[in-house]
């Protein structure tokens, strides 16, 4: 007996669960491929094994109306076929986010989106309750995209057994583990015995769980598929058994619309792996995934080549100990894609250069990623009795970042059209203008964001403009999250009294 929907709502899930002879290896000896086809879509989908005798297969619909599907593989007698009617989508459900002007984001039925999120490696692979824990924070709404990885991590402060382990097997006895011995195992596979032709479908569908908790508070989820950071042999897996990896992950995961796929956190740290390995992974994934789905890869020290047409948008990692989004205009020039800074240094206190930075600092480094005309990333890293690093674990936020990027978030969310780009009216101003406006001159847009950072004018005079342009102006403070609206309307050139504090921004939108 198989089971399905009989009505699935746009960019929603299909899932099609049929029994089959489970002899051998089903991981390795089966594929299972079906065929869906709607009156303005038809694709090629690939199933997976998911234990216990059951192979399932999922479909995300891009359109509504009458769909039909034939599903075929040794592993059954017979095809398995059926019809099912996709109805419109839910409030909340936009569709998967896409490249939108070049570089910039939106969900696919047309609103806008703007990256605003965090790192934390491995939540979902900590205990249950601190998960729970980590899905309340989130629901505060402070973000709306997390990079995880698949695959556990082992790192400073996060030395400890994951939830599950992604194939099946025995690891390695952690208790030979010390702070001053760890880096000895980092990608060794030691006393490790895992079958990496059998994965650990319990492993699989809690991130799958995952994924979909995440949906349901308006998160994307930003999926690591490989890291260098491991004791347990995942990094030194043939690359066979990658790609059976691949096959698997993307067939599980690809029909979830709140699904990237973030090939590598720190790609250069990786030399198992070359270049044509990696570019190899992309050409599965993009074969495997039907939904084209957003695609990056992250660096350490080492920029992979970003022009390479299979990545739809920049991730990266500063590679300054100073300079970080200021960067952001010129990265936008040499790659033509969105720029989305996933870390800029964390907020917090340990020893690492990249994980004790101030939240002034980071929300800085936020502001001046938004005036360019890009996008950037939070994580925290405060240490204290609990040892539970957000950055790694989840948990409860310490720090003073996350309101201040919800109150970026609805600035951004206020801004015409999609998107920000850097303007250029003055050598000592940091302002930026919607991107979809093409105007002769940057003096005749109708919306411009000033930020001065750490800077702290007492006034500006703002000569830029005709004497016919008339603006409503507000006062941003940044820091403490407030929008101060100046009476009247100021035409031509004018002049604004300022606080003379830093972090502090200026909204201008133009009245006639």
């Amino acid at each position: 007996m198989y089971t399905f929907s009989a009505k699935v709502e746009r960019w929603g899930v299909q899932e099609v669960v049929m029994p089959g002879k489970a002899e051998g290896n089903p991981f390795t000896d089966v594929e299972v491929k079906g065929e869906f086809v709607g009156k303005e879509e038809r694709k090629t989908v690939y199933g997976f094994y998911d234990g216990d005798g059951n192979y399932v297969i999922r479909f995300m619909p891009s359109f509504t109306g009458k769909y039909g599907f034939r599903i075929e593989s040794s592993a059954f007698e017979e095809p398995y076929t059926g019809t099912f009617d996709v109805i419109a989508p839910s409030e909340g459900n936009h569709g998967p986010v896409r490249v939108k002007n070049t570089y910039h984001f939106a969900y696919e039925d047309g609103t806008p989106y703007y990256p605003n999120g965090t790192t934390c490696y491995v939540w979902e692979l900590q205990s249950d309750e601190l998960q729970e824990t980590t899905l309340k924070t989130l629901s505060e709404g402070y973000f709306n995209k997390m990079r995880f990885c698949v695959f556990p991590k082992h790192y400073d402060y996060n030395q400890h057994e994951p939830w599950s382990y992604p194939y099946e097997g025995t690891p390695m006895d952690s208790s030979v583990l010390t702070p001053e011995n760890f880096m000895l195992y980092n990608g060794d596979k030691g006393g490790n015995d895992f079958d990496f032709t059998r994965f650990n479908v319990r492993h699989f569908r809690h991130v799958e769980e995952s994924i979909l908790k995440l949906q349901e508070l308006g998160i994307e989820a930003d999926l690591i598929l490989f890291h260098p950071y491991d004791r347990w042999g995942f990094s030194l897996m043939s690359h066979e058994q990658d790609i059976l990896y691949l096959n698997y992950v993307t067939a599980r995961f690809a029909a979830y619309r709140n699904v990237w796929w973030s090939f590598a956190n720190e790609w250069d740290l990786m030399p198992q792996k070359s270049v044509e390995d990696w570019e190899d992974f992309a050409k599965t994934v993009m074969e495997r995934d039907p939904y084209d789905h957003l695609r990056n890869i992250h660096n350490c020290t080492k920029m992979y080549d970003q022009t390479r047409p299979w990545i739809t948008h920049v991730c990266c990692q500063r590679i300054d100990l100073y300079k970080t989004t200021e960067l952001t205009e010129e990265y936008r020039q040499a790659y033509k894609k969105p720029i989305v800074w996933d870390e800029i240094a964390y907020e917090g206190n340990i020893q690492h250069g990249w994980g004790n930075i101030g939240p002034q600092e980071l929300m800085r480094r936020f502001w001046e990623a938004c005036v360019h005309g890009g996008y950037a990333g939070h994580g925290e890293t405060y240490l204290s009795d609990d040892r539970v690093l957000w950055w790694s674990h989840g948990g409860v936020l310490k720090g003073e970042s996350q309101d201040r990027i919800r109150f970026l978030q609805k600035i951004m969310n206020e801004t015409p059209g999609c998107g920000l780009k850097k303007a250029f009216l003055s050598w000592d101003d940091s302002v930026a203008v919607p991107e979809e406006e093409q105007h002769e001159s940057f003096k005749d847009y109708s919306y411009y964001l000033f930020y001065y950072g750490f800077f702290r004018p007492s006034f500006r005079d703002f000569y830029y403009f005709d004497d016919d342009a008339e603006f409503e102006a507000e006062i941003i403070d940044t820091w403490n999250m407030t929008v101060e609206k100046i009476p009247g309307v100021l035409k031509g050139k004018f002049h604004l009294d300022l606080p003379g504090r830093e972090y502090m921004a200026v909204r201008l939108r133009r009245v006639n």
